[in-house]
């Protein structure tokens, strides 16, 4: 059995599935903590006992050997009784933790700082972020004032501020100067003596066109100094100062043959050589925003206002070849079944039927499949029969032409409009299937992607968590080696679900943290009522009052909860079928809920029939972010109260 250790806040352990492990009381945990902190090496008993109790009593060697026969009995439950342990050894006077390196996370926090020091700037950021995110709080903290945790302490506190730093600097190297600024700001705020904090705060200030706030900073570095500590701030804070004066040209990004240099020479030219009402620039400005979605959240906002601008830009110029080709460059893969903006998808799928009708007659079947996929996507969730007859006809088409980029963008429009009906989770995962082979052999990185979504997803509603597993690890890897922060939103939260599956404890917490990538992700239409959506699945209590669009099939219920019973019977009456995303079941599960609660014969009917054809699969976890229980284990219940 596979163990994790977790001391970057309260000592725990994980078993492999990330469960918590029940380490018993606090000298279990302290004797654990101990040899952790030994990295391996034996501690005699004599010591142990020491250091568990400042005058140790009568029974204190005997206590110390039931606790680590409790903590092997934890750590191990299925080794044979009578035989060696093989994590919680013991060596001559003592015991040893015998944990590989990356089963503890502070060894593992520091195997990453290592790591990060010779990396590119965009993965070290990467690696930094994950690895900043396994802090719990203070190392050891139960432990705070045992003597034999204090130089350990103080020395991955200092690690961690250094990753910090680090962080700061990646991002800076990276052009992401503003975003660098709000966690230097605390981190000076908290440890004032930090010059080196203080010059990439200054540093990132003057980046972000902010040049007296970055003098500011740098005089106030310099009276906490001299106030609190009594010297005056080092060299390279006095140097910085000069140079922020001076405005010097060494402070900008973009100097010495960067990548910010190259990019600058490049648009540069560009703007000499292409007249700005040029054709090719609003193609150009497609390519630049098809980029910029899949770079976070502000890119793919960005993206999404600017797409539509440059389509009625096309459009307005009467070109029926170069309005196509606009729509349909924008192939972006979407993984997500509810519009972010219906009123823009709407706009969208208009200009794509128009450009399409203009088309003429003969060829262009290249811009024609774009259209039609473009009309799928844009569609989803609300149109099942004009998405899907687009959907196979721009498939059709791309297979014609055997155009593997094409192909992987109409499979895209396909997957969105398999939701017209519950229980579609194994066409899902054939087409997720088809996208990542034909996007391994043609390098077409965020289809492929894409294609391990779409399976973790149907792998998660078959209950197939082994290979969800395969299809998250799979999809993290390329998004930290290809730079697509957006993936780790959708893995995270496939994480939570499945401790949630398990029923483990942890789920929520995961469930919030999760919640937390959401704000800024630029998908607002996965934002809203997620949460409470995600908690409802754990406690089956719908506390809250913002339920997003999710709201008509939890208000039912939420009503019931109140005592509200006529307004909830009013409520379910009035409650719409759910629209075929991703979330179908789960909706159904709820109104079915509802139903039996109510005695209400004619919902529970329709809910049952909705269901019936998922009846093998988990409901909600197609989504791969929250679950509700097998559909059968619904169907049943609706069965028994429709007798």
């Amino acid at each position: 059995m596979q163990v994790e250790f977790g001391v970057l806040g309260p000592v725990t352990a994980w078993a492999a599935d990330g469960s918590a492990i029940a380490l018993k009381g606090p000298q279990h945990r302290a004797v654990l903590a101990r040899l952790i902190v030994a990295r391996g090496r034996v501690v005699p008993l004599e010591v142990l006992v020491d250091d568990l109790w400042v005058s140790p009593p009568a029974g204190a060697v005997s206590a110390v050997r039931t606790f680590v026969s409790a903590l092997r009995r934890a750590l191990e439950p299925d080794r044979p009784a009578r035989t060696p342990a093989a994590l919680l050894v013991t060596e001559g006077p003592g015991y040893a933790l015998r944990a590989k390196p990356w089963e503890v996370d502070s060894w593992r926090f520091e195997q990453v700082m290592e790591a990060t020091a010779k990396m590119p700037p965009r993965d070290a950021l990467n690696r930094l972020q994950e690895a900043l995110a396994w802090w719990r709080g203070p190392a050891y903290a139960e432990f705070a004032d045992a003597p034999w945790t204090h130089a350990e302490r103080s020395r991955l506190a200092e690690v961690r501020l250094l990753a910090v730093e680090r962080q700061a600097e990646a991002r800076l190297a990276l052009g992401l100067a503003a975003e660098a600024i709000p966690d230097l700001d605390a981190h000076v705020a908290e440890h004032p003596w930090r010059e080196d904090a203080w010059r990439l705060l200054a540093l990132a200030l003057y980046r972000s066109d902010r040049q007296g706030d970055a003098l500011a900073v740098l005089r106030r570095a310099r009276a906490l100094l001299v106030e609190q500590l009594g010297v005056d701030p080092g060299q390279a804070l006095r140097r910085l100062e000069a140079d922020i004066l001076n405005q010097a040209d060494h402070l900008d990004p973009g100097t010495g043959g960067t990548a910010g240099q190259v990019w600058a020479q490049a648009t540069a030219a560009y703007d000499r050589a292409v007249a700005s009402g040029a054709r090719a620039r609003l193609e150009s400005t497609i390519g630049l925003l098809r980029n910029l979605a899949v770079t976070g959240g502000g890119g793919l906002e960005a993206a999404r206002e600017h797409r539509l601008a440059a389509v009625k830009a096309a459009e307005e110029l009467g070109d029926v070849e170069l309005t196509p080709r606009v729509i349909g460059a924008y192939d972006v893969p979407a993984i997500w079944t509810r519009s972010d903006d219906q009123n823009h998808a709407n706009q969208l799928v208009a200009a794509a039927e128009r450009a399409l009708a203009a088309l003429p007659g003969d060829g262009h079947e290249a811009a024609r499949s774009r259209l039609l996929a473009t009309i799928a996507i844009e569609s989803r969730g609300v149109s099942a029969e004009r998405g899907g007859e687009a959907a196979r006809g721009a498939v059709r088409l791309a297979r014609r032409l055997e155009d593997p980029a094409l192909l992987a963008f109409a499979l895209n429009g396909l997957f969105m409009q398999t939701f017209h009906r519950a229980g579609l989770a194994p066409e899902r995962d054939a087409i997720g299937a088809d996208l990542i082979a034909l996007s391994a052999r043609h390098a077409l990185v965020t289809y492929e992607v894409l294609g391990h979504l779409v399976r973790l997803q149907a792998r998660s509603a078959a209950g197939d968590f082994a290979g969800a597993d395969e299809h998250a690890a799979a999809a993290d890897r390329l998004a930290e080696r290809h730079e697509l922060p957006l993936v780790g939103v959708f893995t995270r939260w496939y994480r939570a679900l499945r401790l949630a599956v398990f029923d483990q404890l942890g789920a929520e917490a995961a469930y919030r943290e999760a919640a937390v990538l959401l704000d800024g992700s630029g998908m607002p239409g996965l934002e809203r009522g997620l949460l409470p959506l995600a908690l409802l699945s754990l406690n089956g209590s719908p506390a809250g009052d913002d339920w997003g669009p999710y709201e008509p099939w939890v208000r039912p219920l939420a009503l019931l909860a109140e005592g509200r019973r006529a307004e909830a019977e009013v409520a379910l009456e009035e409650t719409p079928d759910p629209p075929g995303d991703l979330l179908l079941e789960a909706m159904w599960c709820l109104t079915a809920r509802a139903a039996i609660a109510l005695g209400n014969r004619r919902v529970m009917q329709r809910a049952s029939a909705a269901l019936e054809p998922a009846a093998t699969e988990l409901a909600g976890a197609g989504s791969g972010l929250v679950a509700f229980g097998p559909v059968s284990r619904q169907l049943d219940e609706l069965a028994l109260a429709l007798r």
